[in-house]
């Protein structure tokens, strides 16, 4: 037993727990199976490695500009509350098994269980429908441990294996099942690239493809590459360049935020980067800092996604034939309209906002912090997706709308679940709607209302294969 333990310690350690070596794993697993020359392997496994760790700099980096700001407002306005961010939700649910005398391997097992149930829904795709299979490996990581936190909570009975197990299918048929109700979405954004979203937003993705369509024009003929891209006229020209455009976007509000914090406060949060500058300098280079950010994040996307979309050819040719994996949200930043990211971004804030002051007027016991990941992966992506289907208007409505059910969903689950005392939640989009709706039913109905959201779960795939049977099993396999 000790050697199994220690083999799944160094597993976890080295792989699952790193995303940049899992998917270089996977890509080496794809590329064997089309039996590609070992250097060739060897070059793809490098390849997405690094253009993983690049992803991964370039969004270190983009939390790096924020974070500044986000703790200037907690200092100016002595606000004490719950961070909702998934590093933050993941360090609160690892508190929290810690205070039932739980151990946190207990989330790994979870892990385990929900990945070898994905694969088995994939594998048996002809009954179940399911056709992704969910690779973001640091994303499984913090979901499995919040997960095993909530079931351990709503039923304390099953603070054991049999618990464990049921956690892992709860856990595994979510991701199994909304990341595959993006696949359709995803197709016609990146044109068939041939991969799914794989994140904390799925839902939310695939509400904004079908909401965003709502508000598109009744012209039929306008040519779809003009539908996805944000009109702009005269000097407004200028924005169609991303670079500029994020850079002009962020002074506005960035600069608009650190001005009314002040120098002495930005020197406080942020001296590494302040130094001597003076403070109109000092407001510009942050702000140019997000769209150096964002140029290093698609240049790593490009990198591994194009390696690791061919090499899982191999994959769903073989071993799980018709599969399409699920990956990084991030991904979807190199399709689309750039400039929907960046909007995405900046009107979820502006829900957020929202939501937070009126928990302010209406004096909530419970105080709401946003944290960076909700805030940019979840409203840049669903804007992205909006864009596509309605232009501006579609884009505006899903990030407001999906900034207020962050913090106002976020807050009921910090309830429900009892994280308050930890000082964090996930605070994603799903985690903030889907996930405290199943909470709901199992605090209720215990195992059986587990049971049902895992059944309920599994129809999903069934419905969207009755409404597109010829192509459901080809879309994102065109060569």
């Amino acid at each position: 037993m000790n050697i199994i333990t220690k083999i799944w310690d160094v597993m976890f350690n080295n792989i699952l727990s790193q995303p940049a070596i899992f998917i270089g794993l996977i890509v080496v697993i794809g590329y064997i199976l089309l039996k590609r020359k070992w250097y060739e392997i060897a070059a793809g496994f490098i390849k997405a490695v690094v253009g993983y760790q690049i992803l991964q700099l370039g969004a270190s980096s983009l939390k790096n500009t924020v974070d500044p700001l986000l703790k200037g407002i907690q200092l100016k306005w002595s606000v004490e509350a719950v961070v909702i961010d998934p590093n933050f939700g993941l360090t609160a649910a690892n508190s929290a098994l810690e205070s039932i005398g739980v151990t946190t391997s207990f989330a790994m097992i979870t892990l385990l269980i929900a990945f070898l149930w994905n694969i088995l829904l994939v594998f048996f795709r002809k009954f179940t429908k399911v056709r992704t299979l969910f690779t973001t490996g640091h994303i499984m990581v913090k979901q499995s441990t919040v997960a095993t936190w909530i079931i351990f909570f709503l039923i304390p009975e099953l603070r054991n294996m049999g618990g464990i197990a049921l956690i892992g299918i709860l856990c595994g048929t979510y991701w199994s099942v909304f990341s595959n109700m993006t696949v359709e979405a995803t197709q016609e954004l990146t044109e068939g690239a041939g991969f799914a979203v794989g994140h904390q937003q799925m839902l939310g993705v695939w509400f904004a493809y079908r909401f965003g369509g709502l508000f598109k024009g009744k012209n039929k003929q306008e040519d779809k590459a003009e539908d996805q891209k944000l009109q702009l006229g005269g000097a407004l020209k200028i924005l169609d360049d991303y670079v500029v455009s994020t850079t002009l976007i962020m002074l506005l509000f960035f600069g608009v935020i650190m001005i009314i914090l002040g120098p002495d406060m930005m020197h406080e949060v942020d001296d590494g980067n302040f130094g001597k500058l003076v403070f109109p300098v000092y407001i510009f280079q942050r702000c140019t800092s997000f769209a150096v950010s964002l140029v290093v994040l698609k240049t790593g996307i490009r990198m591994f996604v194009g390696e690791m979309v061919e090499s899982f050819e191999g994959i769903s040719g073989s071993v799980l034939k018709g599969s399409l994996p699920a990956v990084d949200c991030a991904a979807t930043y190199s399709f689309g309209d750039p400039n929907a990211v960046t909007l995405g971004f900046l009107f979820g804030a502006l829900g957020q906002v929202i939501a937070i002051a009126g928990l302010l007027i209406f004096k909530s016991p419970l105080m709401i912090i946003p944290g960076f990941v909700p805030l940019f992966y979840d409203n840049a992506t669903i804007g992205l997706y909006a864009n596509m289907k309605g232009g501006f208007k579609a884009l505006v409505a899903c990030c407001l709308g999906s900034g207020l059910l962050q913090v106002l969903g976020s807050a009921v689950a910090i309830v429900l679940f009892q994280m308050g005392p930890f000082g964090g939640y996930v605070g994603n989009l799903d985690w903030a709607t889907l996930w405290p709706a199943m909470g709901a039913m199992i605090k209720f109905l215990s195992v059986p209302g587990a049971v049902i959201c895992i059944i309920g779960m599994l129809i999903i795939p069934q419905l969207q294969y009755r409404k597109n049977k010829e192509e459901y099993f080809s879309l994102g396999m065109e060569e």
